[in-house]
């Protein structure tokens, strides 16, 4: 990408502009691979967020997405479990099968549990369904389940269906599990949601492990990482240039490379930061340098190789 084209870009992107494009080239459509969906109006409620929680509690459907996303150029998104209730599985399904923007859903499903590969498999006859959430949410902890043999052997299972591990809130020991569970399950396609928010350990001989741990999983090509949860909250404000992030996104890309990053929105748990286009907007321009193959690739080529997703309507791609 020339510099011209570069500024063209940026001009765009500051004016308020929806569509990532180059010059006269087509647009990049934007695969947003974490959403979240839930209807705090059912009348069994939702488990996640709380009546307490102002700002989020309220119906997160595919309508109201839509009215944020289409302006941006995003043209599908995967939804992320965001309940622990077995039937949530299917009533994500069915929300997702009643809008196309929705190309995928992980769902919450325990390994170890007797029912797990049963339940695994009444879900995934729907193609819609990629995979599963699990690692530290819930009260459940993927470090503490892998000493249990039906849970390493539920993973391989999960692995054979063709099926992903989203793992959830990345802290040091789920990292070290990771590299474990890819020890133990190679097959299996593993995505790290939400690392630019992980802290870094302080203390140096947890930090060394981190960084070792960090080293170890970008040599694995079977494991993605979500650039999403990219906005910090600092001394009670959020930074919204670049230069503050960029030692982060530096530091993930250089580990994992062009081709194991996805964009995720986090919404609409990202509200508690900003909304969701300022925090396109910074990884927009920090990818965008790169060039517009680099840029494919976040914005929805890589998510192809981790999902494995179809599409459900033209303008998606693929």
């Amino acid at each position: 990408m020339n510099r011209r084209d570069f500024l063209a870009l940026t001009t765009s992107a500051s004016a308020g502009l929806p569509l990532l494009q180059w010059g006269e080239d087509t647009p990049i459509p934007i695969i947003d691979t974490h959403i979240h969906l839930f209807d705090t109006t059912r009348p069994q409620g939702v488990p996640w967020p709380t009546p307490k929680d102002r700002l989020l509690y309220q119906p997160a459907l595919p309508d109201r997405y839509r009215k944020i996303a289409a302006p941006l150029g995003i043209v599908g998104s995967i939804a992320v479990e965001a309940s622990p209730w077995l039937e949530d599985n299917q009533w994500v399904l069915d929300v997702a099968a009643r809008d196309r923007i929705i190309v995928g859903t992980v769902g919450n499903l325990e390994p170890g549990k007797p029912d797990f590969r049963q339940q695994l498999g009444r879900f995934q006859r729907n193609p819609l369904f990629r995979g599963i959430r699990y690692g530290n949410l819930w009260d459940r902890d993927l470090p503490g389940q892998l000493s249990n043999p039906k849970v390493v052997a539920d993973l391989g299972f999960l692995a054979q269906a063709g099926l992903v591990l989203d793992t959830a809130n990345p802290n040091p020991a789920l990292l070290a599990a990771i590299v474990r569970v890819t020890d133990q399950v190679p097959a299996l396609r593993v995505v790290i949601d939400h690392l630019p928010q992980m802290a870094t350990p302080a203390e140096a001989v947890a930090l060394k492990a981190y960084e070792a741990h960090l080293q170890e999983l970008g040599k694995r090509p079977q494991v993605y990482v979500k650039v999403s949860e990219v906005l910090r909250r600092v001394d009670g404000k959020i930074p919204q240039t670049l230069s503050f992030y960029r030692a982060r996104l530096d530091e993930i890309f250089g580990i994992f490379g062009e081709d194991r990053v996805l964009y995720g929105s986090d919404w609409p748990n990202s509200d508690q930061w900003l909304p969701v286009d300022v925090g396109l907007s910074l990884v927009r321009e920090y990818v965008t340098a790169k060039g517009r193959p680099v840029a494919e690739k976040y914005f929805w080529k890589n998510s192809v190789a981790a999902y494995h997703w179809r599409k459900r309507v033209p303008s998606q791609p693929g």
